[in-house]
């Protein structure tokens, strides 16, 4: 699993799908990964997006990641779920879903909760905001040399948010990024 976190890590936008857009994405820039992020409070069209999303990534061979919702991803059986800093624990996460699953967490810019994220299981790591973000733009600042000494002590994926572009991407695997994850860069209306 790990071979497969790098390169562009997408996460949807926070609002209704575009089937369409997100299949065209997949493809045209090889998503290994794809992360479900819609903050509605509706259960049902949380589960109907995130069922549809991964036939879509089941299609093309992309990692599907639900984002803070740890029974949603049991109850589809997504291959895993993304943890924030009020989400369960890595713990909750892997009694509930199994050894086979993938837990990212959120470290910000704070290399220690990135190595106790290893130490209790974590599949991979994020930090950010690697630059100024339109979607989180009050999102802690987390300097590019961070990731580079993180690199040096972790053994798992580091993947990168926040501003990441088509511009600045390399600067973040320069550092040490194995993936890097956007959002507007691919999903931004173009109307």
């Amino acid at each position: 699993m790990n071979q497969k976190i790098s390169g562009i890590y997408a996460i949807t936008p926070d609002r209704m799908l575009d089937l369409n857009t997100v299949e065209q994405t997949i493809v045209k820039h090889n998503i290994r990964l794809l992360q479900y992020r819609h903050k509605t409070t509706d259960a049902s069209v949380k589960f109907d997006e995130a069922k549809q999303l991964q036939q879509l990534c089941l299609r093309h061979n992309t990692l599907f990641i639900i984002n803070d919702d740890i029974n949603l991803t049991e109850k589809i059986k997504a291959d895993g779920v993304h943890l924030g800093k009020n989400d369960e624990s890595i713990q909750q996460a892997r009694q509930q879903l199994g050894d086979r699953a993938i837990i990212g967490v959120s470290c910000y810019n704070d290399i220690d909760l990135a190595i106790n994220a290893q130490h209790q299981g974590a599949s991979y790591v994020a930090f950010g905001a690697l630059f100024p973000s339109n979607t989180k733009p009050n999102a802690l600042h987390c300097p590019l040399k961070t990731i580079t000494q993180a690199k040096q002590i972790l053994n798992i994926p580091i993947v990168g948010i926040g501003g990441i572009d088509f511009d600045n991407q390399q600067q973040a695997l320069n550092a040490g990024c194995d993936a890097v994850a956007m959002i507007n860069a691919l999903f931004q209306s173009t109307d």
